[in-house]
């Protein structure tokens, strides 16, 4: 019986592993003990509450929290009561792009058997978090950008205009200024974006941060398994978390929280050691 709930409670590890830490959080609930990051929290707490409700553009590496941050500051503006729309635009099928963002009419292409709401109408009132805006294509990106300027779409198939109330946050990891130079991202909807521009550091860049970090990861997977009765709550060594200080992280927090996930997958001890934080790691390639 014992041992059928801690199977059952490893099954729950393994599909809180394929998800994301919990990105829902307000600002005080945001690890930020290192300088620099309650400096990006100060920044994005005027965002949020600002009259204006300028759009903002997040940029950091994958895996920094870009979505925990645009969370936030929706979550602390005027708009809080209403919706919050998040679209992966790099996941976006290219034929379909358009449709999802701006919506469509009936009989606008093949398949196109009823009139469709896009994201932005969708969003009306409320916040659209554009996550990987980088990805956009130039045609796409006009269309945003006239979105922004005139507070208004058509819908794919349509000649009329339907005006919108959307407050947009963007975020990428990558470099829009040199995707600029390059042509491929348009330098008058980056400025656009960018009146509230903020910059989440790299894990490596904010030491302080990375044990409660640590701390909030395993309370959550702990919670995730602890529903079953056989499951004990697990920890993490001193020496454990030694070495998960002493690791570059590239891959940010994400990283941070597959290797908790499969550091307690693998194990059936209730502390987790510096030896099982090493194991889980994955081994990268010099570069």
């Amino acid at each position: 019986f014992g041992e059928a709930y801690v199977k059952s409670a490893a099954k729950s590890i393994a599909n809180k592993a394929v998800k994301a830490p919990s990105s829902h959080k307000l600002f005080d609930d945001i690890v930020a003990q290192s300088q620099v990051m309650k400096d990006v929290i100060s920044k994005a707490k005027r965002v949020a509450e600002s009259d204006l409700e300028l759009p903002a553009l997040i940029l950091g590496e994958t895996g920094t929290g870009k979505e925990v941050i645009a969370n936030a500051i929706h979550a602390a503006s005027p708009r809080a009561s209403k919706t919050l729309k998040t679209v992966n635009c790099g996941a976006l099928p290219e034929s379909l792009v358009d449709s999802i963002l701006f919506g469509h009419v009936k009989g606008a292409f093949t398949g196109a058997n009823s009139e469709h709401k896009g994201l932005f109408e969708q969003a009306s009132g409320g916040t659209l978090f554009l996550d990987e805006v980088g990805e956009l294509t130039p045609s796409v990106q006009v269309k945003l950008l006239r979105a922004l300027q005139e507070g208004e779409i058509t819908r794919v198939g349509d000649n009329k205009t339907i005006s919108v109330d959307v407050r947009i946050i963007a975020a990428t990891h990558r470099d829009l200024l040199q995707l600029v130079e390059n042509g491929d991202f348009r330098e008058d909807l980056f400025y656009r974006l960018a009146v509230g521009l903020l910059h989440i550091p790299a894990l490596r860049e904010r030491h302080e941060d990375i044990e409660p970090l640590v701390f909030e990861l395993v309370g959550e997977l702990n919670q995730a398994a602890n529903k079953y009765p056989g499951y004990k709550s697990k920890i993490i060594s001193e020496k454990g978390i030694k070495f998960i200080k002493s690791q570059p992280w590239h891959g940010n927090i994400r990283e941070l929280w597959n290797t908790i996930n499969r550091a307690f997958l693998w194990s059936d001890k209730e502390k987790i050691s510096d030896i099982d934080i090493k194991n889980a790691l994955i081994v990268r390639a010099p570069t």
